[in-house]
C-alpha cells in the first residue's frame, strides 16, 4: 500500500518493486532459491524496469475509517487519487475527495503539491546518493529472520513464500531497518517473474519514533498487500488493506482501518513544462 498517512510504515511498503511478467514458468521439482540471493535478484529487476513503470499511471481509491476504542467506526473519508512515478518516486494527485471534486482552492493546493514532488523528482538533492539513500528490500532482509521458505500456488501461478521476524539484536541503519526489527510476516515472490506478488505484516512490538515523543505505532498494527500483471510486460499494485494504532505526541490516541483499491492503468507521460499546472497525459489507444 501505498500513499499512507502513516509515513513510516508507508515508506517501508513502496519498496516492493514491479517486475517484467516472465514468458516461462519454473520447474515444480527445482531445489527452493536462496533467499537472500532471490531477493538480491528482485531488487535488481526493480531497477531495471523503474523505465517502464514510469509509463504507467492509474486510479487509487483510498478509504480512511477512525475507529473509536470499541472498535466503532467514528468516521469515513474517501480519497481518489491520480498514482504515477517520476524517477522512481511514486507521487499520487488527489483528483476527488469523499467522492466529490476538489473545489479550486484544494485543485490549486494539489497542483502545487504535486509539482514540487515532480520537481524534486527530476531534480534530485546532488548531495544525496544517486540511489536516494532508500533501503531495497533485500536490505531490510538483513535485519531479519527467514523461515519455513516453501513453494504455493499464489492467484494460479507457482510462488515461492516464506515468514520473517525482525531479529531484535540487529544493528539498525535509519528508520527502514529500525522498523524491520519489529514486523513480522509473510512474503509471497512470484517465481517466475521475481515481483512481491502478496505480503501480509504486521507489528509484534510497539514502534517508537522520537523514543515516544513523536509517536508510538501500537503492537498489532498490520497491513496486507497486493499485486498483479498488467498488460504483460509489469506488475503494479492492485490495493491493500490496513489497521494501524498509534499515540501522537503522547497524547492523542488514533486507531484507523485503511483500505485502498487500485484500478484503471493507462500509460502516460507527465507534462511538467508548464511548472505550476503540471499534469498526467494519458495516452491515446491506437
Amino acid at each position: 500500500m501505498h500513499d499512507f498517512r502513516i509515513f513510516p510504515l508507508a515508506a517501508f511498503f513502496l519498496l516492493l518493486p514491479p517486475i517484467s511478467p516472465a514468458q516461462t514458468q519454473p520447474a515444480a521439482n527445482q531445489p527452493l532459491p536462496d533467499i537472500p540471493q532471490l531477493m538480491r535478484e528482485v531488487d535488481e529487476h526493480q531497477k531495471q524496469l523503474d523505465k517502464i513503470r514510469e509509463n504507467y499511471t492509474y486510479t487509487s481509491l483510498q478509504t480512511t475509517q477512525d475507529i473509536d476504542a470499541g472498535g466503532q467506526v467514528k468516521k469515513t473519508e474517501t480519497r481518489e487519487l491520480e498514482t504515477f512515478f517520476v524517477h522512481g518516486r511514486q507521487i499520487g494527485r488527489m483528483v476527488k475527495k469523499d467522492g466529490k471534486p476538489l473545489t479550486d482552492e484544494e485543485e490549486q493546493k494539489e497542483t502545487e503539491r504535486v509539482t514540487k514532488w515532480v520537481k524534486k523528482a527530476e531534480n534530485p538533492d546532488p548531495e544525496k546518493p544517486k540511489d536516494g539513500g532508500e533501503m531495497t528490500v533485500s536490505k531490510i532482509l538483513e535485519v531479519m529472520d527467514v523461515r519455513n521458505p516453501r513453494r504455493e500456488i499464489y492467484r494460479g501461478r507457482p510462488a515461492i513464500a516464506f515468514d520473517f521476524a525482525g531479529r531484535k539484536s540487529a544493528k539498525a541503519h535509519g528508520m527502514a531497518e529500525d522498523i524491520s526489527k519489529k514486523l513480522e510476516g509473510t512474503l509471497w515472490i512470484d517465481e517466475a517473474d521475481r515481483v512481491v506478488a502478496h505480503l501480509d505484516v504486521k507489528f509484534d512490538d510497539n514502534f517508537r519514533v522520537g523514543g515516544g515523543l513523536v509517536a508510538n505505532i501500537e503492537k498489532g498494527s498490520n497491513l496486507h498487500f497486493d499485486q498483479a500483471p498488467v498488460n504483460g510486460e509489469i506488475w503494479l499494485p492492485t490495493g491493500g488493506e490496513g489497521t494501524f494504532a498509534l499515540r501522537l505526541f503522547m497524547v492523542k490516541g488514533i486507531r484507523q482501518h485503511i483500505t485502498e483499491r487500485d484500478y484503471d492503468y493507462k500509460r502516460f507521460h507527465v507534462d511538467s513544462a508548464q511548472g505550476k499546472d503540471t499534469k498526467v497525459v494519458a495516452e491515446q489507444k491506437q
